[in-house]
């Protein structure tokens, strides 16, 4: 016979999934992957006694029998602000989460006739529930645990593997809860108890009760976690991809219509042996060939952000594929984030190659300050943001501040492997051959013409952003979810194909802007290109500020602050990710279209 602890998982350390109120603790801490600890998750002991397959009517969790604990008023108001607030708590036995069945606030006999596979769950119980102006705490927890026996031979003991948690809140007046010295207490009917009621004007006396009970399922050990990750919305998921896979289809005609018809009738044109009158007619994108690879203003800056871009790009494509493989488990806690973080300092000597490489090709010539600033500018402003944001964490003397010797860590690993890493890859990126251009560069500069109101560069934003977001908003509504409602997120074969579906999006619809503008005899594309296709950010940030509004219940200043800090990193990230894929698809069709043209 074996025992386990449970345990309380405290998400941000009692950061309300809705309102974002905090509560400090002393609790001891432990972590299994760093990016538990970044998470701001942090898992505790509690006093629930489980043995494997030993059955609990109901035992007091008090240490002191018959002696029940009072609540101070201070104590009460804070449960009753918690209940009004809908706090959850997560408990965790043998690395499974707790679950509670949505019937069960429902119709409990229903629930009993329907098929186990149409059961749905939500993670964690509900610390309380309000009646009219009453509170009610759930001081009574039903545990039930299933197991699973494993084939063994005759000679040896059966082995007894848990295989989902479930628990059933309850909410028993201290006086229906007969309690004896031996911590043993005696549930009453359904029908005549009353609920444990908080009153938050006056101290409150109360029992903390709980039962176990064991049942046998043939759910098997690999198969245990689909419980939990069974979503209801899958068929919405395949909305999502289908919608996607429409705007990519559409954006594909308006291409090939532009290659096909107004790309190759324009090549054969340029290309034709007119007379000196006609060449001197000429107008369009093959004016600009003289200035159309002039470096630009500020070549060091846009090659870091380039190269900070090819970092994110490398490691959230192989997070993402390993992830749908099916290497980076929920039960793994802080996996996800442990491996983005490695990753992303290991992707340094790509980003320092493709950065060196392009700021050669710019004329750039001080590669050490180029390579430095790489390796710190979008890094230094991740950091930096983190680091103001945990300080009002810190202030509140909360368990979700990163601990200091893990943001010392950090900033070992920072300077200690990607910033030599990125050395590395932009000194032989520097030292390689820059890209070949087609044409030369002119040594006086075109005058531009004046352009109409349509290429402006703020209008091309929200033009060439649209198209990208509607290709993958739907998904971004899970992300969300699944960041800031605590939930599971694991359909990352769909999150693959929107990933794809974005890269090709962004990449054609920056085409098809670089087009237009070079038509329009304006060669300066290079920063526009770049700021252009992260136009998607800027939706992403309209739908962040929406996903605030209507959908989060945030009410306080700190974690209104900590809330809008996380997702200006999120916004900055996916402007560098889009406007990376969409500047490297937008140099490519460049320097493609003007190699086909003859140029005298």
């Amino acid at each position: 016979m074996s025992s386990f602890q449970l345990y309380n998982m405290l998400p941000t350390q009692w950061q309300d999934e809705r309102r974002g109120a905090w509560q400090s603790s002393t609790l001891p801490l432990f972590s299994s992957f760093p990016g538990e600890v970044l998470r701001g998750d942090r898992i505790v002991n509690t006093p629930f006694q489980v043995s494997m397959n030993v059955e609990k009517k109901c035992e007091v969790l008090c240490n002191f029998p018959n002696k029940p604990v009072t609540l101070t008023v201070e104590q009460s108001k804070l449960i009753a602000e918690r209940i009004r607030e809908d706090y959850y708590v997560h408990l965790i036995a043998d690395n499974l989460p707790v679950a509670t069945r949505l019937e069960f606030y429902s119709n409990r006999e229903e629930e009993e006739k329907k098929k186990e596979k149409d059961v749905q769950f939500e993670h964690g119980y509900r610390l309380g529930f309000m009646d009219g102006n009453k509170f009610y705490l759930h001081n009574h927890l039903s545990f039930i645990l299933y197991y699973h026996r494993e084939d063994v031979e005759e000679n040896q003991e059966p082995t007894y593997r848990v295989v989902r948690f479930e628990v059933i809140p309850q909410s028993i007046k201290l006086e229906d809860l007969k309690a004896d010295e031996k911590s043993m207490c005696t549930l009453p009917e359904a029908t005549s108890s009353a609920p444990q009621e908080i009153d938050p004007s006056k101290e409150n006396q109360l029992l903390f009760t709980y039962s176990v009970h064991w049942e046998e399922s043939d759910i098997k050990w690999a198969s245990r976690w689909d419980t939990y990750l069974t979503m209801s919305d899958v068929q919405i998921h395949w909305f999502s991809i289908i919608n996607s896979v429409v705007v990519v289809f559409f954006l594909s005609g308006i291409l090939s219509m532009i290659i096909i018809r107004t790309l190759r009738k324009d090549i054969a044109n340029y290309n034709k042996e007119d007379d000196i009158e006609d060449t001197m007619e000429e107008s369009g994108w093959k004016l600009v060939h003289g200035d159309v690879f002039r470096p630009p203003q500020y070549p060091m800056i846009l090659s870091s952000l380039l190269g900070s871009g090819i970092q994110l790009f490398c490691m959230i494509l192989i997070v993402i594929f390993v992830a749908m493989l099916g290497m980076l488990s929920p039960s793994s806690r802080g996996a996800l984030m442990t491996t983005a973080c490695f990753l992303f300092m290991f992707m340094g000597v790509f980003g320092g190659f493709f950065a060196g490489r392009l700021y050669r090709t710019l004329k750039g010539h001080r590669w050490k300050k180029g390579a430095f600033c790489t390796a710190t500018l979008y890094p230094g402003v991740v950091f930096g943001i983190c680091f103001v944001l945990n300080c009002f964490i810190w202030g509140k003397h909360s368990s979700g501040a990163v601990p200091f010797p893990t943001m010392v860590a950090l900033l070992c690993m920072w300077f200690g492997i990607s910033l030599p890493l990125v050395y590395l890859g932009y000194y032989f990126g520097f030292r390689k051959q820059p890209y070949d251009n087609p044409v030369r560069t002119n040594q006086i500069p075109r005058q531009i013409p004046e352009q109409r109101w349509y290429m402006n560069k703020f209008v091309g934003i929200l033009m060439a952003g649209i198209l990208p977001f509607g290709a993958m908003f739907i998904e971004l509504f899970f992300i969300f979810s699944a960041i800031w409602e605590n939930q599971f997120y694991y359909l990352f074969g769909f999150l693959f194909l929107v990933f794809i579906i974005l890269v090709v999006s962004c990449s054609q619809i920056s085409i098809v802007m670089v087009y237009f503008q070079l038509c329009a005899e304006d060669y300066r594309w290079w920063w526009r290109t770049f700021l252009v296709s992260g136009g998607s950010a800027f939706y992403v940030l309209i739908y962040a500020i929406f996903y605030f509004v209507n959908k989060l219940d945030i009410v306080e200043f700190i974690p209104s602050l900590l809330y809008f800090g996380y997702t200006a990193l999120m916004v900055l990230s996916f402007w560098l990710l889009t406007g990376t894929i969409g500047f490297y698809a937008a140099y490519m069709f460049v320097r493609k279209i003007y190699a086909a043209v003859k140029i005298d």
